[in-house]
């Protein structure tokens, strides 16, 4: 079974990407998302590629389920048993504010009500050991409660459980036998198994999160592979994780919190490898969606993850905290369908808000009534209404012009030009806001990196952020941009990360202690893979991190530590390297002071075949023998008359120069006249500024 295939569900469209390991032949179909029931949009692009599914290896599937459910707060009704004492720790949360001059700000809704949230009697002290056991009974009676309630999830969170889980697990025995006795098949999360990292409200929210979409995750999983499984296929079902690895369905289904960056991540891993293949070390990942923007800074071609993610965390919102590995992204609500708007005071704007794949933009000819940022495209011809998806999608540029005249143009007495215009320059400007957040926010400099650009928008929004913030070089990738996280899925590999929290100083007398750690993360892992993925530790590949900090500091950095026994030798240079990392994050060191490891990091690789892209072929063609048309298009106020390429048909290192409009069958690329551009020896576009 040679063949392995992604499908990744966006705001508007569901996009599959097929790979042949013994062909070396990629095959991609897009189709429709269905909101309503996102397994039959999947189902309809899988029948719609017509592949023999018996010959499949593997499902590779990402979406953007977990974090709907979560924004929307769309899941199920969670009841939480927590050490007694304890019960308002999701009320309390933390004291300090992000925010402390914004005198709208309102604490984050807790995702458990008071009521639902009950004590147990059961105490862990801050160095693991039993203070109070567990009383069983205090269990039975929270649960017969919660039943009577109608919860449809149930988290345990209990204090101190990082450091010793005893209490967890054997109260969720005890929570699975009440639940048999009533005969109620209801899933249990307890928090030591969702992370083993500290700090008591981000790790039971974390586990709350887990329990409020873990319902929702699990049906529609089952459903999906239900279906898959009838049109023939008998390999692996996989999903995205948030730390750019893929995991079994079933481990999805326990955890699914781990997937909550799902669908943008494939696309950071698939920019990762074009970066590598044409010897780019620093970049920004820019993902132009449906309905938002993602983009990620990559540093020397390794991805930021972090444990400290936020769900809604924005300037003035504190967001609800999410302890598991995640590639850093930035996003904004902002896409192709988003919808332009004008506020009280009478400006414009354009997002979060969006039509997504219904009703869709005006263009759709579905009944949408809004003007989105497609819309404008299609008014100022950026966008040619015959060629979506290769002609295979109809547009109506008159519905375009008349929802953007009606709702946008005749208030502010403009032409239709004007303002499909401005709401493109408004839609590029949030793009390049999620650039700042990851970049200039974090004390980057975005000329220092160039630009890979993808999704149905990426490759529009780009030429103008990269001008804006006079990045210099520009990428759209070989592989159709409209598919490209689809095709990053097949990139990755199988990853599993455990992290516990053992706060130590690094010294040689804590030596045994360090190692011992690190033993039990290595332990976990191997039983994760056997477990979850049926892989032996022979195949797994493991990496050591440390967060470590200086004694007295509330923030860590992540610092790589040799796999394998550490020796009373390999301290200095742990400690060193500490230094180094600990500079570049925060531009200081303090040489003398201790240091400290606060949590252990281990992850477990299993690799797969990745698919090489080859150089495409050269001939004797010119450029000009690319051009489709000339068109008349709008930008910046101005009219003009501008080639129109075709991609496929621009020569290999052929150069030419903007303003320009180069078309593939899943996105459009538009060149400023101040910009320059060449077709790669992969295929890949490449714009610069002309000098």
């Amino acid at each position: 079974m040679p063949i392995r295939l992604g499908v990744d569900i966006g705001g508007a469209f569901t996009d599959l990407v097929a790979f042949n390991e013994e062909t070396g032949e990629i095959t991609w179909v897009k189709g429709e998302t269905t909101p309503l029931n996102l397994s039959e949009g999947v189902i309809n692009v899988v029948k719609k590629s017509k592949l023999d599914l018996s010959k499949l290896s593997m499902f590779i599937h990402g979406q953007t389920l977990v974090i709907n459910s979560i924004v929307t707060r769309d899941g199920a009704k969670v009841g939480l048993l927590t050490t007694k004492g304890h019960r308002d720790v999701l009320i309390l949360q933390r004291a300090n504010r992000r925010d402390m001059y914004n005198l709208r700000y309102k604490k984050p809704e807790p995702f458990v009500p008071r009521y639902l949230s009950l004590e147990v009697e059961e105490r862990i002290d801050g160095t693991g050991n039993v203070l109070i056991p567990l009383n069983k009974e205090s269990v039975v009676n929270a649960v017969e409660r919660l039943l009577k309630e109608g919860v449809e999830s149930i988290c345990i969170g209990f204090l101190n459980s990082y450091l010793n889980p005893k209490h967890e697990t054997e109260a969720k025995k005890i929570v699975l036998d009440v639940l048999k006795e009533h005969n109620k098949d209801i899933p249990v999360t307890i928090s030591s198994e969702v992370t083993r990292e500290w700090r008591e409200y981000e790790r039971i929210n974390t586990a709350v999160l887990n329990a409020f979409v873990k319902p929702k995750m699990r049906k529609y999983l089952s459903v999906l592979e239900n279906e898959i499984s009838k049109l023939g296929f008998k390999g692996k079902f996989l999903m995205v994780l948030s730390n750019g690895g893929m995991a079994s369905f079933d481990f999805a289904k326990n955890l699914p919190i781990y997937t909550i960056e799902s669908g943008p991540v494939a696309g950071v891993m698939g920019a990762v490898a074009i970066a590598e293949l044409i010897g780019e070390r620093n970049i920004i990942a820019l993902d132009g969606g449906s309905t938002t923007t993602k983009a990620s800074l990559v540093e020397n071609l390794t991805p930021k993850i972090t444990s400290d993610y936020y769900v809604g965390r924005d300037r003035f919102h504190a967001g609800y905290p999410v302890k598991v590995p995640t590639v850093e992204i930035a996003e904004v609500g902002n896409g192709g369908t988003s919808i332009a708007w004008i506020d009280s005071v009478g400006n414009l704007r354009v997002g979060p808000k969006a039509a997504g794949a219904y009703p869709g933009p005006a263009c759709y000819g579905k009944g949408g009534k809004e003007p989105t940022v497609t819309d404008a495209y299609v008014v100022n011809r950026l966008i040619n209404p015959e060629y979506l998806l290769g002609g295979e999608m109809k547009i109506y540029r008159d519905l375009a012009v008349k929802v953007i005249k009606e709702k946008i143009a005749d208030h502010y007495n403009i032409s239709v030009e004007e303002a499909a215009d401005a709401i493109v320059r408004i839609a590029n400007e949030n793009a390049a806001n999620a650039i700042r957040i990851i970049s200039v926010q974090k004390g980057y400099d975005p000329r220092d990196f160039s630009l890979i650009a993808y999704g149905g928008s990426g490759p529009m929004f780009a030429p103008f952020i990269a001008e804006d913030l006079e990045m210099k070089k520009i990428i759209i990738p070989t592989v159709p941009p409209g598919v490209f996280s689809a095709w990053g899925m097949l990139l990755m590999d199988i990853k599993h990360d455990v992290i516990i929290s053992n706060v130590m100083k690094v010294e040689e007398g804590n030596l045994d202690k360090i190692n011992e750690v690190f033993l039990e993360v290595d332990s976990k892992l191997y039983d994760i893979f056997r477990e979850e993925e049926n892989i032996s530790p022979e195949n797994i590949i493991i990496f050591h991190y440390a967060d470590m900090r200086y004694k007295g500091q509330e923030h860590t950095v992540k610092v790589p530590i040799k796999t394998g026994k550490i020796t009373a030798g390999d301290l200095p240079e742990i400690i060193e390297k500490f230094h180094e990392y600990h500079e570049h994050a925060y531009d200081f060191r303090l040489p003398g002071s201790p240091v400290e490891i606060v949590s252990f990091h281990g992850v477990g690789i299993a690799k797969v075949v990745k698919p090489k892209l080859k150089e495409i072929e050269k001939t004797d063609s010119k450029l000009g023998d690319a051009i489709v048309e000339e068109r008349k298009i709008y930008v910046y106020g101005e009219e003009m008359e501008v080639p129109v390429y075709s991609r496929t048909k621009i020569p290999r290192e052929a150069e030419g120069f903007g303003p320009a409009v180069i078309e593939d069958p899943t996105s459009t690329v538009l060149v400023l006249k101040n910009q320059k551009f060449l077709r790669d020896r992969f295929g890949n576009i490449i714009i610069m500024f002309q000098r």
